[in-house]
């Protein structure tokens, strides 16, 4: 029980951060009066994410439920404790949401959404799922490929916040370029607006889904996670 906990609170304050500080990027934009560029919202997510995951590693360091997702698939997590996470990383992403719309002034949390994303009006639902779903893949193959792998560089959370970074510099104008369906539930659910939400929720989950099963089946020794939901880290 008191494992759990520890697992849900790191995944709760990382994607609170995650939620928080991208948002607050894309709103303190239109505060400045000035039209936020995709480098400052790309720039915010992979540093915050970056420096979250390096701080809730050694606990959990998922803060998406499109990683767990993959995990799961790998079998490298319970589903139990998968509930767990996704349930925290939700919940996270909501009072993220909340704390940015009473910190923000009424006018510019409803113009961005809190934040939120959307699909480009030339794009269609099965563009910007692939797209989505093409994103979260390099983006969970890259966290078992720096985070999972017993044989990893050890250099953190640094390559998994690139690989946002990159990922909504490449699609952020198409479709938000979320890879993480709480990033995007957050804001939905205290907005109001769900436009998108097929689209975050299943291109995500689907392309980190294979990542998850590809890496784990192609470079990774088997092996399913302690019953007592230790280290993240397979055995080596």
């Amino acid at each position: 029980m008191r494992d759990s906990i520890r697992h849900f609170v790191a995944e709760f304050i990382g994607i609170f951060a995650l939620v928080f500080i991208g948002g607050a990027a894309i709103m303190s934009g239109a505060i400045a009066n000035a039209a936020t560029t995709w480098l400052n919202v790309a720039l915010a997510h992979g540093i915050i994410l970056a420096v979250a995951v390096s701080a809730t590693m050694r606990i959990s360091g998922h803060l998406n439920p499109a990683v767990t997702i993959g995990f799961l698939a790998a079998r490298r997590i319970e589903p139990i404790m998968a509930a767990v996470y996704i349930i925290a990383q939700l919940l996270g992403a909501m009072l993220a949401a909340y704390a940015l719309r009473g910190l923000f002034p009424t006018a510019v949390a409803e113009a961005s959404r809190l934040g939120g994303q959307s699909v480009a009006l030339d794009v269609s639902i099965w563009q910007a799922i692939v797209l989505e779903a093409i994103a979260t893949f390099f983006l969970v193959f890259v966290v078992f490929g720096t985070a999972v792998d017993p044989k990893a560089p050890n250099i953190g959370g640094l390559a998994i916040g690139l690989t946002v970074t990159a990922g909504i510099l490449a699609i952020g104008p198409l479709t938000g370029g979320s890879m993480n369906p709480a990033r995007s539930f957050g804001p939905a659910v205290v907005s109001g607006v769900f436009e998108g939400q097929v689209v975050y929720w299943v291109g995500p989950l689907v392309g980190g889904a294979v990542a998850g099963f590809l890496y784990d089946a192609l470079f990774l020794r088997r092996g399913i996670e302690p019953a007592d939901h230790g280290a993240v880290r397979p055995v080596a």
